[in-house]
């Protein structure tokens, strides 16, 4: 961990900006990952194959899980893009095949670049395991351009101390991850440019972005509900943003709303994908799988 983040407060004077309309509201479809974990994801699915340049958005929890429950992701392999996994509550053990290990904490981030290839797993700490507790994270697929899809694979890990928290005078606060507002930019460094924040509103509060023209944007309720200017989100739900403007207004009217805001400068790539691999073409799936099966990502050292 590098930096300390730090905390500020600032005016929700409206920005003079263009504000951005919704396009589509999609709701989520719920499934299960890895070892047999739930997630609520509202995107990939029909009505929302991707937002160019993220790939998918799956939320697991919040759970209250009793001791034995916990459920993670072992071993498995990544090519071609970047995943983001944020840990809102709780704790998960992570190690790869760059023998990198560790766990990123209540409040903490991991950006892993997959690039070439990458053996992963992600797995409930000894005490969720072992106790039960809460359970609350959300993993965001970010793509990568051709150029970069060969990159080493490599991961940014950041905590809670790392990663600056803006609060409003209403009450607001905006965690910054990635990229820069409300004048505080976040300690990841993504390959190309990318806005990822952890908006938490009380009833009645409300928090504005800019965004520059061109780029793609969305909001996810992570929690509660909120209110886009022309449109309610519930619980789960996920407005995609037209490219209409610069400015994003979003509201809690009635109760507190936890939320998450993406918005990036599309890639404009063919998206060719096959579970954990995200190419350019059907080829380079076929090579990644075969050089999965291959055994060239590596394997995970023992710990």
């Amino acid at each position: 961990m590098t930096n300390t983040a730090s905390t500020a407060t600032v005016s929700t004077t409206a920005s003079p900006a263009r504000a951005r309309s919704t396009a589509q509201v999609v709701d989520p479809v719920r499934t299960f990952e890895g070892a047999g974990f739930p997630v609520r994801r509202p995107f990939p699915v029909a009505a929302l194959p991707h937002l160019d340049p993220f790939l998918m958005v799956d939320q697991t929890g919040p759970l209250d899980l009793a001791p034995g429950e916990a459920k993670g992701a072992p071993d498995h392999p990544h090519r071609g893009f970047q995943a983001v996994s944020y840990v809102i509550e709780g704790a998960m053990a992570y190690a790869d095949s760059t023998g990198a290990r560790g766990v990123t904490e209540q409040g903490a981030a991991q950006w892993l670049t997959a690039g070439s290839g990458i053996l992963h797993a992600n797995e409930p700490v000894a005490e969720l395991l072992e106790h039960g507790g809460r359970q609350h994270q959300v993993q965001v697929w970010v793509n990568l351009p051709a150029r970069l899809k060969t990159l080493p694979a490599s991961a940014q890990d950041h905590g809670p101390a790392d990663i600056p928290v803006v609060r409003t005078p209403d009450g607001s606060s905006i965690k910054v991850l990635a990229g820069r507002t409300h004048g505080v930019e976040g300690p990841f460094r993504p390959h190309t440019p990318v806005l990822l924040v952890h908006a938490e509103l009380p009833a009645g509060g409300t928090a504005e972005f800019t965004v520059p023209a061109g780029h793609n944007a969305g909001v996810l309720v992570l929690s509660g509900a909120a209110a886009l200017p022309d449109a309610a989100l519930a619980d789960g739900q996920f407005a995609v943003l037209a490219g209409d403007g610069e400015r994003i207004t979003v509201s809690a009217p009635e109760v507190p709303a936890s939320l998450l805001l993406l918005a990036g400068e599309p890639i404009g790539e063919p998206i060719v994908r096959s579970g954990p691999f995200v190419m350019n073409t059907a080829e380079e799936i076929r090579q990644a799988q075969a050089d999965f099966q291959a055994g060239r990502f590596g394997s995970i050292p023992p710990a």
